[in-house]
């Protein structure tokens, strides 16, 4: 332990400490990322953190961080907010200019970690600004992909992924251009459900869908994990945040959640990005980057392991992981229309007014009829994305209703 305090000591010395902005503080990669800096022995300063409702959540991260402003986007948080920073010298605000407002905080990386489409325009927001972006929400790019990418190169800012596979595609890859790039694999662990029969999946439980096997996330991604739509969203973040076509960009399931994800290069070698499945790893990798820094973060020990197995994925028994796919390989604005019908649907099913596998049932109708009556077409801006977002939320709301 003495040896890890010293390299730690060792690594932040005569360096001037990154500032940070947290969005999404209060959720399972904010409250990580807190861990991350908390113990990073001043490697860090903490100018901004935001959350969503529970006022009295992020005054405690607030206040461990040492941050200079706190932000709820929903206002009836923010007695408590005000409450828990009482004493203290931290400015608080709340709704969603708030969150702008924190998510513009002087800083030198953001950490994008807002679930689901509210993280969108915060996000987008610092990218603008100039800011690094460490991206835990892969809406952004799922909603607004064509946009994200374009300012990014406009402002000259970098989108670090923070997805455990994507930041291991990122690692994988190194200085490679796209073009020497045959195959991108992403993993998936299948979830609670890997081995259960389609007709079991199709009865489970809010509990059952909840209950992974390896991971700890939030319900939302949770759910998508569980019928392998998450690893559907991650291929069309893939597709945008690296530059390569869906032809060449695979899944595999991976039961033991080690391997993350694979490239495969043009002259026949294949590079994979292995870790334990703890999200502090590429949380750590992300903020300190192009650096390193220690961390208490899980180690890999492959021998206690044993061995690491793969299989295809069956679309039969996870249709989900099939209409995502249909909707990067047909474009036209349906990675919009994929993920505002897919969060409604989850939130549904999670309130126990549709079965697991309506899920899927009511997306893939969702982009149909986006198809057919032209709502689906590719966003040019962050604007008309989120408004065809919510278009299809209403539309997905009616469909529940008449349900």
């Amino acid at each position: 332990m003495e040896q890890v305090t010293q390299l730690r000591k060792a690594a932040v010395a005569n360096v001037r400490p990154r500032s940070v902005v947290v969005l999404g503080a209060t959720g399972s990669i904010g409250q990580s990322t807190a861990e991350i800096i908390a113990g990073s022995d001043g490697a860090f300063t903490v100018q901004a953190v935001a959350g969503g409702r529970d006022g009295a959540a992020l005054a405690r991260v607030a206040r461990r961080l040492g941050a200079k402003f706190a932000a709820l986007s929903e206002p009836d948080g923010y007695a408590d907010l005000k409450e828990g920073l009482a004493g203290t010298a931290i400015e608080a605000a709340a709704g969603p200019e708030a969150v702008i407002a924190a998510a513009l905080q002087p800083s030198d990386i953001v950490m994008g970690a807002i679930a689901g489409a509210a993280g969108v325009a915060p996000t987008f927001a610092a990218l603008a600004a100039g800011r690094t972006i460490a991206l835990a929400n892969k809406e952004c790019l799922v909603c607004a992909g064509p946009a994200f990418m374009r300012q990014a190169a406009a402002s000259g800012t970098k989108l670090l992924p923070v997805d455990s596979e994507h930041n291991a595609i990122f690692q994988a890859m190194g200085d490679a251009e796209p073009a020497a790039i045959e195959m991108i694999t992403l993993t998936a662990s299948g979830g609670p459900f890997r081995t259960w029969t389609r007709e079991a999946i199709a009865k489970a439980t809010p509990e059952q869908a909840l209950n992974h096997p390896n991971w700890s996330m939030g319900p939302k991604v949770t759910i998508d994990s569980a019928g392998l739509m998450n690893k559907g969203l991650e291929i069309i973040e893939a597709h945008y945040l690296f530059g390569i076509e869906a032809a060449r960009l695979d899944v595999l399931v991976h039961a033991q959640s080690v391997v993350h994800g694979l490239v495969a290069f043009t002259d026949g070698s294949v590079t994979a990005g292995l870790a334990a499945p703890d999200m502090k790893v590429p949380i750590a990798h992300c903020l300190s980057h192009p650096n390193r820094i220690v961390t208490k973060a899980r180690r890999l020990d492959l021998a206690s392991l044993g061995q690491l197995t793969f299989e295809r994925p069956d679309f039969d028994r996870f249709p989900a992981l099939r209409v995502a796919l249909d909707a990067l390989r047909t474009g036209r604005g349906l990675p919009t229309v994929l993920n505002a019908a897919n969060e409604i649907a989850v939130d549904a099913f999670l309130k126990r007014l549709i079965s697991f596998h309506e899920i899927a049932q009511m997306v893939e109708e969702a982009c149909e009829a986006a198809l057919s009556d032209g709502v689906a077409r590719e966003p040019d801006s962050i604007a008309e994305a989120l408004a065809i977002d919510g278009a299809v939320r209403e539309r997905a709301r009616a469909a529940l209703r008449r349900h």
